[in-house]
C-alpha cells in the first residue's frame, strides 16, 4: 500500500500591481517653510515601580544613578545595600514641534538601556531633555503605556510586542522655546522629493496667483518667494494663502520591485516601445511515497520499508502578446494579465523588457 509523504510543488506568488497617478496636492504636503521643523529632544532618567522586572545588580550605572538621585533628596544610603530590582535606567526621547511654548505638552518615548525584563507599571520620575545645544527644552514624567505583555517561568515564556520600550502620552511639559521669527522680505520654501518640474508648477501657480513674479525657482528643490509689501503686516495669512495653491508634482518614471515579497509598483508615466513577450510557466511535482517490502513465508528475511520518488514536470505553453509602443499603465498590466504572468513572472519580464532597451522607466530593485 502507498501513502503519499509529501508533495512539493515550485509554484509562484501573487503580486499587487499599483498605478501611481500624480494629482493635484497642496503646495504645504510637498514642500516645507525653511526653518520651521521638528527638534529632537534626549534624556536619561529612572523607571520605577517595577514588579521585579527591572535591571539586575550588574547594570552598576543604574544603582549608581538610584543612589545620586537619592543623595540629591537628602537621603543617604550605602551603595553596597542598594537593590534595583524594581528600578529601569532609560533613555527619553521627544520632538520638539515647531512654534511650541512653553507649558504646551508632548508625547514621549521611553526606552530601556539597562537589562530589565518589562517597563510595565513603571513610572518615570522627572527626566530633563535636552537638545543638540546642551539646553534643556523640557521635562517628561508620568506613568509609563508599555501595550505588551511578558510572562512565564522557568520552563515557558510568553512576550507579545516589546515590553522595555514605552510611551507618556503628553508626558513631557515644554520649558523652553526654540527661537525662530518669521519676518524678512523673502521666504524660502524646500520640495520633499527635488524635481524641476515640480519647483517650475509651484513657481507659476503663485505668480499667478499674486502676481509680480514674485516666486523665483534657486534649484530642484528650493523656491524663493518675495513677500509683497501689502502683505507684510499680513504674514501669516499670505503663509497660509501659498500653501493652499494646488499644484500637480511630477516624478520620474519607475518602476519598483521587491523580490522577496514579490511586489511590484509601477508609476503612472510608464511607457514602453513595440515589444513581445513570451510567457511559459514550468511546473516541478515531487512526490515521495513508501512501499513495504516483505520475504516469502517460508523464506528467510526481514520486512522493510522501500522509498519510492516519483518526479513530474509540466509546461503551460507559451502565448506571444505584442505589446504597443506608448501605452499606458493600465495597458501593460492587461497585456501581461492576458499572458497569465504571475509576480515571479512579471520580475523576469520588466528585467527583461528593460534589457532589450524598450522599457522608458527607471527599473529598482530592493
Amino acid at each position: 500500500m502507498r501513502k503519499p509523504f509529501h508533495q512539493i510543488s515550485l509554484a509562484l506568488s501573487f503580486v499587487l500591481v499599483f498605478a501611481v497617478s500624480a494629482q493635484a496636492v497642496r503646495i504645504k504636503d510637498i514642500a516645507k517653510l525653511e526653518g520651521v521643523r521638528d527638534n529632537q529632544l534626549v534624556g536619561y532618567g529612572l523607571v520605577v515601580g517595577l514588579d521585579g522586572t527591572g535591571d539586575s545588580q550588574s547594570t552598576e550605572f543604574t544603582i549608581q544613578s538610584l543612589v545620586n538621585m537619592l543623595e540629591r533628596l537628602g537621603v543617604s544610603v550605602n551603595r553596597n545595600l542598594v537593590k534595583v530590582d524594581n528600578v529601569a535606567a532609560v533613555m527619553v526621547t521627544a520632538n520638539l514641534p515647531p512654534f511650541a511654548k512653553a507649558g504646551n505638552n508632548l508625547d514621549v518615548l521611553v526606552s530601556s538601556i539597562g537589562d530589565a525584563d518589562s517597563l510595565v507599571g513603571g513610572t518615570l520620575l522627572m527626566t530633563p531633555l535636552k537638545g543638540p545645544d546642551g539646553e534643556v527644552y523640557a521635562v517628561a514624567q508620568g506613568p509609563l503605556v508599555v501595550g505588551a505583555l511578558a510572562f512565564g517561568g522557568k520552563a515557558a515564556e510568553v512576550q507579545k510586542n516589546h515590553p522595555t520600550a514605552a510611551r507618556i502620552p503628553n508626558g513631557g511639559l515644554i520649558e523652553r522655546e526654540v527661537p525662530f521669527a518669521l519676518g524678512g522680505d523673502t521666504l524660502n520654501y524646500r520640495v520633499s522629493q527635488a524635481d524641476f518640474t515640480t519647483i517650475a508648477r509651484m513657481s507659476k501657480a503663485i505668480n499667478q496667483r499674486f502676481g509680480g513674479g514674485i516666486a523665483r525657482s534657486i534649484d530642484g528643490a528650493s523656491l524663493e518667494v518675495r513677500i509683497p509689501e501689502k502683505n507684510r503686516d499680513r504674514l501669516i495669512e499670505f503663509i497660509a494663502a501659498v500653501e493652499e495653491l494646488e499644484i500637480r508634482p511630477d516624478q520620474a518614471a519607475r518602476i519598483v520591485i521587491n523580490e522577496k515579497t514579490g511586489t511590484i509598483v509601477m508609476g503612472d508615466d510608464v511607457r514602453i516601445e513595440t515589444v513581445a513577450v513570451s510567457h511559459g510557466n514550468l511546473n516541478l511535482v515531487v512526490t515521495e511515497s513508501a512501499e513495504v517490502s516483505q520475504p516469502n513465508p517460508l523464506a528467510q528475511g526481514e520486512t522493510v520499508v522501500v522509498p519510492e520518488t516519483q518526479i513530474e514536470v509540466t509546461e503551460e505553453k507559451g502565448n506571444l502578446v505584442v505589446v504597443d509602443p506608448g501605452v499606458s499603465i493600465g495597458d501593460i498590466a492587461r497585456a501581461l494579465n492576458a499572458i497569465g504572468a504571475t509576480p515571479r513572472d512579471l520580475i523576469a519580464i520588466f528585467q527583461a523588457i528593460k534589457a532589450s532597451g524598450a522599457l522608458h522607466a527607471e527599473l529598482v530593485v530592493l
